[in-house]
């Protein structure tokens, strides 16, 4: 059977370059400090999509993201993996959305797109770990969810059945469509950019980053029409505005810590035998192994 399938994603800020700069007095992220990249498990949920659009042919892949015309980026990077095309939620009422200010967003973007089968997202977001996102957007379009998926393993007759990894092992599941499903880290790893694709996408882009370029490449924006990307705004999506951004997010951030962690004591050891084994039984001894 064909599916039509969205795959929600978003652009992080690199927690691996994390310095003073990283928040803003207001509590919230200061993205422009940051290197951005492709959220970790959004690439396994969007592995997971690809592969359910190589078993059942006619099946598409949607991504649908939300940020500032920089994230237009994370549909590129979809594209070029095999996705079919992507929508940019992009207005200044979404900034500073916490969770459930997200989660409408989306859902509202979401019923515009209307045709699908199955949602498939990150568990969590590197730079919030609240994994409240997409269960969020299930409940919010009154569909069943199911969390901490590992593989699914298939989808026939209107069901998908589901590999779940949970902490003491695993279980499989099955669910009727339509369906939100979140994607843990353990699962598969997405596949790499494909030359082809590059090549064909590298130009996509949304009306807000064209600029100048648009009088250079016109003809071929013209000749190509999946080159233009999509982009929704608040009014777009018919959304409402209280309930966007920072208006309609009641987290708030109260205060910030930058925590430094430094080595009070050391010691240096060589990689003789007798080194090690006593290094081993002071492990034992304060009860840090064994």
């Amino acid at each position: 059977m064909s599916l039509k399938i969205v795959v929600l994603a978003k652009q992080v800020p690199d927690t691996h370059n994390v310095g003073k700069d990283a928040m803003k007095p207001d509590g919230t992220v200061n993205r422009a400090a940051l290197p951005a990249i492709f959220n970790p498990e959004d690439l396994n949920a969007l592995e997971q999509a690809l592969r359910l659009k190589d078993k059942n042919q006619g099946s598409t892949v949607t991504l649908l993201t939300m940020g500032p015309a920089k994230a237009a980026e994370i549909i590129r990077e979809g594209l070029y993996r095999g996705a079919d095309g992507g929508y940019l939620l992009t207005d200044r009422a979404f900034a500073g959305a916490d969770t459930l200010a997200t989660s409408y967003a989306i859902s509202m973007a979401v019923k515009k797109i209307n045709d699908f089968d199955i949602i498939i997202c990150g568990r969590q977001a590197i730079d919030g770990d609240t994994a409240q996102v997409g269960p969020q957007v299930a409940e919010k379009l009154n569909i069943p969810q199911v969390t901490y998926a590992e593989e699914i393993l298939s989808v026939e007759s209107g069901k998908a059945t589901i590999k779940r990894r949970l902490e003491k092992g695993t279980e499989t599941v099955c669910v009727p469509l339509p369906v939100v499903i979140t994607v843990n880290g353990s699962a598969a790893p997405c596949r790499p950019r494909n030359a082809k694709l590059v090549q064909k996408y590298k130009h996509a882009k949304i009306a807000l980053e064209m600029g100048e370029v648009l009088d250079k490449y016109k003809e071929l924006y013209d000749r190509r029409p999946y080159l233009n990307l999509p982009a929704w705004s608040v009014d777009d999506v018919k959304a409402d505005h209280q309930f966007c951004g920072l208006s309609g997010s009641p987290t708030k951030v109260k205060t910030i810590e930058s925590v430094v962690f430094q080595t009070k004591e050391s010691k240096r050891l060589t990689a003789a035998d007798n080194d090690v084994e006593e290094l081993v039984k002071e492990l034992i001894a304060n009860h840090t192994i064994g």
